[in-house]
């Protein structure tokens, strides 16, 4: 009987060994072996933390303009640049300084990282990994958003308040104001350009984020958006019909409506029965009666004035027929 040759076991330590040996060979590769994950953020979820942010800051300010009511009216106006710039420093200052998402951020499940060190980096596991901000990145972007805005928001009001535009005697704030002018198109024009390349590659909502590096990422890659857009969807239904009906609704004649819709009426006993002394429009005792031609049914003077005037073909709410004039009733006399 022949026998038969079992396979080797392996000793326990073997993995260990042959990581050991493969090691120095791994560390050896150039970089450029070393395939980077690309990782795509939705631009949805970016543009809807910029957003509550926004809304943020407008619900901190009604709470704190509520503050100054019982004092002197307008005297807050005179600041809003510095409130809002407080506000501003606030949300920076417990948010992005402490390494902290801002609300809107956290709300959308991202956070903020310097794309400069993940570029440099040498080994990527899930590309969401990375630093957050520096420093001076944190520094660069209070300056950059809170003092910035805040400069902005001065120079226009003053220029406007001078009259820079407007004025010819003095040369230098004429050409003062064609410069801002100009730098404010140049920036709109660049915020424009930014736009596009973000809806292309979906990095750097702002040129603030881009000239400091500073990339919107997953904050955790098992998280879904906790904000619900049920109630937003319907709040803006409900807001589109309304502004429609008070759109559409000053346009039409409500005598005219009723005309139409009285033949399909079911109460016609009561119609025919009706008092013929009470005003037809307002079913009260005219206080001044008048009497419109050639029907000669009584109605109140306001309430037959404002109909004829509202709609010149204006028609008898009883007898549908047209109203060609009006006259005071015979046998009352003006008070």
């Amino acid at each position: 009987m022949s026998s038969t040759t079992l396979p080797s076991i392996p000793p326990q330590d073997a993995w260990t060994l042959t990581s050991h040996n493969l090691l120095p060979r791994w560390a050896s590769l150039p970089l450029s072996h070393q395939s980077t994950i690309p990782i795509s953020i939705s631009r949805v979820n970016q543009v809807d933390a910029a957003r509550l942010d926004v809304e943020m800051s407008a619900m901190l300010k009604e709470q704190l303009v509520k503050v100054f009511t019982l004092m002197k009216p307008g005297m807050l106006f005179q600041y809003e640049a510095e409130l809002d710039a407080f506000l501003e420093f606030l949300i920076w200052r417990f948010s992005i300084w402490v390494d902290k998402p801002t609300p809107g951020i956290a709300l959308m499940n991202l956070r903020y990282r310097d794309e400069r060190a993940v570029e440099s980096r040498d080994k990527v596991r899930t590309g969401l990994e990375g630093p957050g901000l520096t420093v001076a990145q944190k520094i660069w972007y209070c300056v950059a958003t809170v003092g910035g805005q805040y400069i902005w928001a001065r120079l226009q009001s003053f220029s406007a308040f001078r009259r820079w535009g407007d004025t010819e005697q003095r040369p230098l704030a004429r050409r003062l104001w064609i410069l801002i002018q100009r730098i404010e198109g140049i920036y709109r024009a660049a915020s424009f350009g930014n736009l596009l390349i973000f809806l292309c590659t979906g990095r750097y909502r702002n040129l603030i984020e881009r000239v400091l590096r500073a990339r919107l990422v997953y904050g955790s890659p098992n998280m879904n958006r906790a904000v619900s857009f049920e109630y937003m969807n319907r709040q803006l239904v409900w807001n589109e019909f309304s502004e429609m009906l008070l759109l559409l609704l000053p346009l039409l004649n409500s005598s005219s409506v009723k005309n139409l819709l009285r033949p399909f009426s079911k109460d016609k006993s009561s119609s025919s029965a009706e008092d013929t002394t009470a005003c037809p429009i307002c079913q009260a005792t005219p206080i001044i009666p008048f009497v419109a031609l050639p029907c000669q049914h009584r109605y109140c003077y306001y309430c037959l004035r404002t109909r004829c005037a509202a709609a010149p073909s204006f028609r008898c709410s009883r007898c549908n027929e047209p109203v060609v004039a009006m006259q005071r009733d015979v046998g009352v006399s003006m008070e």
